[in-house]
C-alpha cells in the first residue's frame, strides 16, 4: 500500500490494487466502422454496446483503436469498446485495451453476431471457436487462445446458397428492427450481470432467452 500511494501521490501514477481490477470488464462490441454499415447485422455488437452507453448515460470517445466508453456500476467499472479496426483485424484493438487497462482475459467479453442461432437469441460460453466469424478469429489468434467469454446474438440464417456475406453486411427487415427494441435492454442486462453476477449465473439467466 506504501507503494502505491509513493507512485500515487508523488509521481501522479495511478496504480490500482489487485482487487480493483478485478472488478473492471472490458466489453468488446464487434463490428465495422462506416454509415453504410451502422444497421447491418454484422454490427450487432456495435448496437447492443451503444445500448448499454445510452441506459448508462456516458457517450463514446474516439481513441487509439476504437471509440470508447466507461462506467461505475454496483462497484465494478465496465470499459466498453468498439474496435476501429475493422471486422477481420478486431483482436488487435482488444488487445491493445486489455494492455492498456491490464484487464485479465477472464474480465473481458466479446459481443458479436452468429448466423447459427435464431434471430434475437442469446447465447454465452466460456470459450469456444471462432466458428468462422473472421473478428473472432482474429482475436482467438491476437490473444492466442480460445479461453475467452462471448456473447452470441443470434441474427438466423435466412440466406440462400452462397449469401452468407451479403446476408451480414445486409440491413435489418423491417420487423427484426421492430424486435430489436425490445431484444437490446435485454441484451444490456446481459453486460452488467456479467460484470457483478458473473459468467455462470448470466449463461443461466439469459441464455436461450
Amino acid at each position: 500500500m506504501k507503494f502505491k500511494n509513493f507512485f500515487s501521490d508523488i509521481l501522479g501514477i495511478k496504480v490500482e490494487t489487485k482487487e480493483e481490477l478485478m472488478k473492471k470488464f472490458l466489453i468488446i462490441g464487434l463490428g465495422n466502422i462506416g454509415d453504410k454499415y451502422t444497421n447491418t447485422r454484422h454490427n450487432i455488437g456495435f448496437k447492443v454496446l451503444d445500448e448499454v452507453a445510452e441506459e448508462h448515460n456516458v457517450t463514446f470517445e474516439t481513441e487509439k483503436l476504437g471509440d470508447v466508453a466507461s462506467f461505475r456500476f454496483k462497484g465494478r467499472t465496465f470499459i466498453l469498446l468498439k474496435p476501429s479496426t475493422f471486422m477481420n483485424l478486431s483482436g488487435k484493438a482488444v488487445k491493445y485495451w486489455m494492455d492498456k487497462e491490464n484487464i485479465s482475459i477472464e474480465n473481458i467479453l466479446v459481443v458479436t453476431d452468429d448466423i447459427n442461432i435464431d434471430f434475437g437469441v442469446i447465447r454465452l460460453k466460456a470459450k469456444g471457436s471462432a466458428g468462422g466469424h473472421n473478428g473472432l478469429k482474429d482475436i482467438q489468434e491476437k490473444l492466442n487462445t480460445q479461453q475467452y467469454a462471448r456473447f452470441r446474438f443470434g441474427v438466423g440464417g435466412n440466406y440462400s446458397r452462397g449469401r452468407q456475406v451479403d446476408f451480414v453486411l445486409g440491413e435489418w427487415s423491417k420487423e427484426e428492427t421492430s424486435q430489436l427494441i425490445e431484444r437490446l435492454p435485454t441484451s444490456a442486462k446481459v453486460i452488467t450481470s456479467f460484470g457483478t453476477a458473473g459468467l455462470n449465473n448470466t449463461m443461466n439467466t439469459f441464455n436461450g432467452k
